[in-house]
């Protein structure tokens, strides 16, 4: 999941939420600039860019935790599957989601 939010503490707060919650098993948080429009207005600002792993299994509820943590109106919630990858990381995101790590 791609994920920018409109300052870094809101990002580390929400990567801290969904990892204690076993929502995702880990978050990468970087900071970038963001051009976009918003009610007509052209605006480039910095954010946190937050990459989330997690398992299709928990995407709806992380959805739901990062819709009401987040600080903006309309969140770039973004989902992009993993088709392939290194199966004991794999593994790992699987339990870790669970509980079970």
């Amino acid at each position: 999941m791609v994920l920018c939010t409109a300052s870094p503490d809101n990002g580390e707060m929400i990567a801290k939420s969904l990892i204690k919650e076993h929502l995702a098993a880990c978050v990468n948080i970087s900071s970038v600039n963001s051009c976009y429009l918003w009610e007509g207005k052209l605006n480039l600002d910095r954010e946190a860019l937050l990459i989330i792993k997690t398992e299709q299994t928990r995407i709806k509820e992380m959805i739901s935790r990062i819709r009401e943590l987040h600080s903006y109106e309309l969140p770039e919630i973004i989902v992009l599957p993993i088709i392939d990858g290194y199966q004991p990381y794999l593994d790992w995101i699987s339990q870790s989601v669970d509980g079970s790590s």
